[in-house]
């Protein structure tokens, strides 16, 4: 057993049956646990000598191999189940029934080679594997398939399987146990983003709130000395520039909010958060939240725009399929008359990884002609650069009861755009198409985006996992 908290952990069964080889069981088991070990993904499985050839087939395997499962059931993210050969469909089922696991599940079976079909070498695991999705389909459990029928262990589209089911077995876990901060309350112009807790938290996902007084209170307190302020000022002039206009005083202010914010966050073990951005923490305690929730985001705790807990959701699952920050946009404008191009903007809170070039840190722009913009530093400036990205939109449908969302690929491009803000240009094929859906089925104007394309992890982890109406944009 090698088990590291820091890594995705998987329960590993080798099934086995005794007309086979047993040689077959013993070696794949090596090679299976040494692709692992090099991916430097943990797993836990019974020592050789416990099972039957270092596999399950009996009924004593199947009890040693649950009972270990069992014991380590909260460091476990997924199952793999491996089959060197037809393997005993029995066996495999009564482990994970016994088990009591709910956690995604992967089948490989063995490649026979065309030389090696004698009694002695052959597999048969192209039909065993077969007859165990037969049986996971009868007991109701849902299963990730690999990209080939057969595959070899030690190769590179088993290893892509593998790294692409331990990003669909975190993006499950994380959200059956969410937490998402909500700090203050909707902008009142914001119908947009009126969510369903309830659905939320039928879903796992929990939502914690706290009232802007108390966030802002807390930042106040923050004396000059306290070395939490004194790093995060560090932190926060290494950020990006600020221009040399801005008073010392302001990004003090913009320091003290970010602790404040993050200790609340700690303290209440939240994942993420989604902040009342505008008008009240302008006008009331006198800076923008954009550099505050970018900081968070550029360290994967996601944090959205105008309390869209929804979008705050969006995108703490793309950081999880992807281990990029992500970031919230507005679908804003059109790209000139090239339809299948739009720019997707906000004032910003982009994170730093996100934009991918040198950003500026400096007072809001349509927002601070109105608040002022003495009260408004902290947005984060750029362009985001170009390149391969993904997107995500989920919300809880009220009147049917259900989260909904849609997601696909994209690609950031570098075609220019005179705006202030964070810029990104995008490339949707068939965007026409998304846009439609999109207004049809009532989905908000934000759209979690990150850099990488993870859209098959979303799909395999939001529909065949979580049971989630989703809609593929491919």
């Amino acid at each position: 057993m090698a088990v590291d908290k820091n890594k995705s952990t998987f329960a590993v069964i080798i099934g086995t049956r005794g007309i086979f080889n047993s040689e077959l069981a013993a070696s794949d088991r090596v090679k299976l646990l040494k692709t692992l070990e090099e991916l430097k993904l943990s797993y836990i499985i019974p020592a050789p000598e416990e099972t039957t050839n270092g596999g399950i087939e009996t009924k004593k395997d199947v009890k040693v191999c649950a009972d270990l499962f069992r014991r380590h059931s909260p460091e476990i993210d997924g199952i793999i189940i491996s089959l060197p050969n037809f393997g005993d469909e029995l066996a495999v089922i009564e482990t994970i029934r016994e088990s009591r696991l709910e956690v995604p599940i992967l089948v490989q079976a063995g490649k026979d080679e065309i030389n090696k079909v004698d009694i002695k070498s052959r597999r048969d695991a192209f039909c065993g594997k077969i007859s165990v999705c037969n049986n996971l389909y009868q007991y109701g459990y849902s299963f990730t398939d690999t990209t080939e029928h057969t595959e070899d262990l030690e190769s590179d589209v088993f290893k892509r399987d593998l790294k692409e089911f331990a990003a669909v077995c975190r993006v499950v876990k994380g959200v059956r146990n969410a937490r998402i901060g909500m700090i203050g309350t909707r902008p009142d112009a914001f119908n947009t983003v009126r969510f369903s807790e309830k659905i939320l938290q039928k879903n796992g996902v929990t939502v914690v709130p706290v009232d802007l007084s108390w966030i802002f209170a807390r930042a106040e307190g923050v004396s000059e000395g306290d070395q939490r302020l004194k790093n995060k000022l560090k932190a926060l002039r290494g950020y990006g520039t600020i221009p040399a206009r801005i008073p010392e005083e302001h990004i003090m202010r913009s320091a003290r909010l970010s602790v404040a914010i993050e200790e609340w966050l700690d303290e209440n073990e939240c994942d993420a958060s989604a902040i009342q951005c505008w008008n009240s923490v302008q006008l009331n305690y006198g800076c923008a939240t954009c550099v505050s929730m970018s900081m968070m985001s550029e360290n994967l705790r996601p944090s959205a725009c105008e309390v869209d807990i929804t979008g705050a959701l969006s995108m703490y699952v793309l950081s999880l399929a992807s281990m990029q920050p992500p970031a919230l946009l507005d679908w804003n404008n059109n790209y000139g008359d090239e339809t299948d191009k739009c720019v997707n903007t906000h004032c910003s809170n982009f994170p730093k990884g996100f934009m991918g070039n040198d950003i500026e840190i400096s007072e809001l722009d349509l927002l601070g002609e109105d608040l002022g913009r003495d009260r408004s530093f902290g947005a984060v400036k750029g362009k985001v650069a170009a390149g391969p990205a993904s997107y995500l939109r989920l919300s809880t449908d009220d009147p049917r009861g259900i989260i909904k969302g849609y997601t696909g690929n994209a690609d950031f491009t570098d075609d220019e755009f005179n705006m202030d803000g964070g810029i990104a240009v995008v490339k949707v094929p068939r965007l026409r198409e998304l846009l439609a859906h999109i207004c049809k089925n009532g989905f908000e104007h934000h759209v979690a985006m990150s850099r990488g394309h993870v859209g098959s992890i979303i799909r395999e982890a939001l529909q065949n996992y979580l049971d989630w109406d989703l809609y593929v944009h491919e």
